[in-house]
């Protein structure tokens, strides 16, 4: 399984009002995030990954500012 970070998934840091949307989403789900320790000119310290088809289905069935059910 593929895990990901949201900034490898979307391009860009998330920040963390999006970051803290995506892992209530994934616990309400009973998806267990993965951590990661990342050091770069931006950030240091440990970030949370996701399976990437929890993030695909996530975005997918997002509208910006109101999340809707996911189908799983």
């Amino acid at each position: 399984m593929k895990m990901m970070s949201l900034y490898d998934y979307l391009g860009r840091p998330a920040g963390s009002k999006l970051g803290l949307e995506v892992a209530e989403a994934a616990r309400d789900m009973g998806i267990p995030p993965g951590k990661r320790f990342v050091k770069n000119p931006g950030y240091t310290g440990m970030i949370m990954t996701y399976p990437e088809r929890f993030l695909k289905l996530y975005f997918k069935n997002t509208v910006v500012g109101e999340q809707l059910e996911l189908p799983f």
